[in-house]
């Protein structure tokens, strides 16, 4: 071996440990941006929610008793929201109060409500422009007869 070798030789090691290092501080870096930029909670209160977990059991049922039906339409060249709510029958539900917002899954941020304009028995639209496509919670609240029926729909908007 000449002294030229064993001058090369003393760098290898230290490359191995410069290259885990860098791998461990963009792991780091990856880590930090994943937790600072979603907590994971997506109720204000998911402790209380657990804690009242048998009422909203008991909430869902009751919405289901009720054998409501719920067909929400986008239209992406209007930008047009239709609610079609049923009965149980499968008839138009008369006299209904129809309130819809929009929700981002994957952002912390606000809540888009949409103004919806009875056209119909059963039929409801609203007009909103979206500040961006993809994946949007449709937040449906249904009130009629002192009777409220909810349900959230998950639909990609365009």
């Amino acid at each position: 071996m000449t002294p030229t070798d064993l001058a090369r030789s003393r760098h290898i090691p230290w490359l191995f440990v410069a290259g885990f290092a860098i791998v461990f501080a963009v792991n780091a870096t990856m880590i930090g941006v994943a937790v600072g930029s979603f907590s994971g909670l997506y109720t204000p209160k998911p402790r209380d929610r657990g804690l009242h977990y048998n009422e909203v059991i008991a909430a869902q049922q009751a919405r289901d008793a009720l054998g409501w039906r719920v067909e929400p339409t986008w239209q992406p060249g209007s930008d047009r929201l239709e609610i079609a709510v049923f009965d149980r029958a499968g008839q138009p539900l008369a006299g209904a109060q129809v309130a819809v917002a929009l929700v981002r899954p994957a952002e912390k941020g606000g809540v888009l409500g949409v103004a919806m304009t009875a056209v119909d028995i059963g039929r409801h639209v609203g007009h909103i422009a979206l500040p961006a496509r993809g994946n949007w919670d449709v937040d449906i609240s249904i009130e009629q007869g002192g009777q409220r029926f909810a349900q959230t729909r998950r639909m990609f908007l365009r």
